[in-house]
């Protein structure tokens, strides 16, 4: 991504489910004017602010709380969002897609999704309720796949999101929503259809290449 983007300099960042700031420092190493990044997990913000200063990430103002709350109430508008690792953990993640998109015209993200030719047998579909939520939107249709963590959000060591009920996208669905959005320029990087946790990629979506 960084590659990608070219120079951070002087830009503003909004990094969603920053986990333990790591991504916060490479991106606070390319000097931009202010890193706002937004965790809802208590446990990964209390590492987030010990990495800051451990780190002296100069850039960066950690908060603590829900960032769909976040996008809606902020008037702001960003040179970039990073969203790492989020969008699989969402209860509607067509509504947080959406507020990217009206907040940068620059969004990269990593995330799991649902493939569009899945295989019986696959280990990650184990937490899977076997539910498809098909909802219309835009003149278009979008197939939500219903997932459970399973009890994993009672340990120490859990870093999903706030609400045990979440769904992943379909891969198709996924790039076409983004499309819709404006997104002309959408690179999709580092695929892994064969990942132990469910097939996964990172793309970046700019409204000019």
């Amino acid at each position: 991504m960084l590659e990608r983007m070219g120079s951070l300099s002087g830009q503003r960042i909004l990094e969603i489910g920053p986990l333990e700031g790591m991504h916060t420092y490479m991106l606070d190493q390319q000097r931009p004017e202010r890193i706002d990044a937004v965790e809802a997990n208590r446990l990964c913000y209390l590492r987030c602010l010990v990495t800051r200063e451990i780190l002296r990430i100069s850039s960066a103002h950690f908060h603590l709380g829900d960032a769909l709350h976040w996008l809606k109430k902020s008037p702001e508008r960003y040179d970039l969002i990073v969203a790492s690792g989020v969008l699989y953990h969402m209860s509607d993640p067509i509504d947080l897609l959406e507020l990217l998109a009206a907040r940068s015209d620059a969004v990269f993200l990593w995330t799991h999704y649902f493939p569009d030719d899945p295989q019986e047998g696959e280990r990650w579909r184990k937490p899977f309720s076997g539910k498809v939520v098909a909802r219309d939107y835009n003149n278009m249709r979008v197939r939500l796949h219903e997932r459970s963590y399973k009890r994993t959000s009672a340990t120490a060591s859990f870093c999903g999101g706030p609400r045990d009920r979440h769904y992943w996208m379909n891969r198709t669905d996924l790039l076409m929503l983004l499309t819709s959005f404006g997104f002309k320029s959408i690179e999709v990087m580092g695929e892994e259809r064969d990942h132990r946790y469910g097939p996964c990629f990172s793309l970046l979506a700019r409204r000019t290449s």
